[in-house]
């Protein structure tokens, strides 16, 4: 045998060899963690609440570290229940261990998460809601908030109560747990099978004060926006949007500078404002300065928006109704002109360049008027913020 065969051979062999030991690794290491889990679990369901504690926090470790196959592996192995009977327990360190496990159980588990609630996980969550300790309540938040992302869960945890808990999170929370509280309430907020709204006037305030704070662009404004065009439809809503402190102000910010979802959004709850009762919103609306938005977001908006944009706009104008100019008519007529300027071919492009050059001087005369009333004004005191 030549020397390159025998060179050729032997890295083959070395080749088997590693892989073989490659294997027996991994069927020692998937041995140990079978045990691990059959360990637990034993722990977990046997032992007296100090055991159970240790044995809820292996678990989050465990879990933090594995893969989902081995958070199903302890979901099957029994560990659940115990779990939620220890969340009803009056010892922090047992409800503050279990809380921990269950969230890391349910983390990128859709079969684990039906299964906590299918359990009956969410009444003892609820009831920690209520609690006056920030750190149970927000965790409790976060379970429900990664429980909530199963379609099949939403209609148990929209039942159970723990929208209005939610919104006192919107109002006293930490910056996490506000993030947390709008989240599940959007969640939920799309389950089709809900017969009745999520939230009520209540959250309106706190959402238009968080709204004010994020950027309007962000994906958190689009939830908080998405929530308060869901509220502008019920005359509850309305008032509470109308009754807070730059409420419709907040939305025709977020008309200007939002994301394309949110500006959809927050050009809807307008529209609800006003379709509701043009004589009582028109001016408020107006006052805040909301035409510019309303004009760019014709010609930059989502398909919905545009439409949402030129029909608000259509009731905002202050020519009786038979005698307006509707923003299609507008638009046609534009069109038409760039059809005879740059022909059918360019007609698009120029119409929608002639409706940009439109919306930025109406802009600039809109800012000219502010600046006008503002020169003319003497506040007695000025703001320092």
């Amino acid at each position: 045998m030549g020397e390159e065969e025998e060179e050729e051979e032997t890295t083959v062999k070395s080749s088997t060899t590693v892989k073989v030991s490659s294997n027996q690794e991994e069927e020692a290491w998937n041995l140990r963690k079978e045990t691990q889990i059959v360990e637990l679990s034993e722990r977990i369901m046997n032992g007296d609440l100090k055991t159970q504690i240790e044995a809820a926090r292996d678990i989050r470790k465990l879990v933090r570290k594995s893969s989902a196959k081995t958070r199903t592996k302890l979901a099957a192995a029994g560990v659940i229940q115990p779990l939620i009977f220890m969340l009803l327990s009056p010892n922090y360190d047992a409800r503050h261990a279990s809380l921990l496990a269950l969230l890391n159980l349910a983390v990128r588990n859709e079969r684990n998460k039906v299964k906590i609630v299918t359990a009956g996980a969410v009444p003892p969550l609820v009831e920690l809601l209520k609690l006056q300790n920030g750190s149970l309540r927000e965790l409790a938040a976060a379970s429900i908030l990664t429980l909530s992302a199963a379609e099949p869960n939403k209609p148990i945890i929209a039942a159970s109560g723990a929208a209005p808990l939610l919104v006192q999170i919107l109002s006293s929370g930490s910056v996490q747990g506000k993030v947390d509280a709008v989240t599940v309430l959007h969640n939920l907020s799309s389950c089709a099978e809900n017969i009745h709204p999520i939230v009520d006037g209540k959250a309106v305030s706190p959402l238009i004060n968080l709204l004010k704070e994020c950027k309007k662009y962000s994906k958190f404004a689009e939830k908080a926006t998405a929530l308060l065009e869901i509220l502008s439809n019920s005359e509850e809503g309305r008032i509470a949007i109308t009754d807070s402190d730059g409420g419709i102000l907040t939305l025709v910010e977020t008309v200007e500078d939002g994301s394309l979802i949110s500006t959809e959004h927050a050009v809807g709850a307008l529209l609800s404002l006003c379709h509701s009762c043009r004589e009582k919103y028109r001016e408020l609306i107006l006052k805040e300065g909301a035409i510019p938005g309303l004009l760019r977001l014709t010609v930059e908006g989502t398909p919905k928006a545009q439409d949402r944009a030129r029909t608000l706009l259509d009731l905002l104008r202050d020519t009786p109704q038979e005698k307006q100019l509707s923003s299609s008519v507008l638009e046609r007529i534009v069109y038409d002109i760039a059809t005879r300027v740059d022909g059918s071919d360019k007609a698009a492009e120029t119409a929608k360049r002639l409706l940009q050059d439109m919306v930025q001087r109406s802009m600039e005369l809109s800012m000219n008027r502010i600046q006008h009333r503002a020169a003319s004004c003497t506040p007695s005191s000025i703001p320092s913020k």
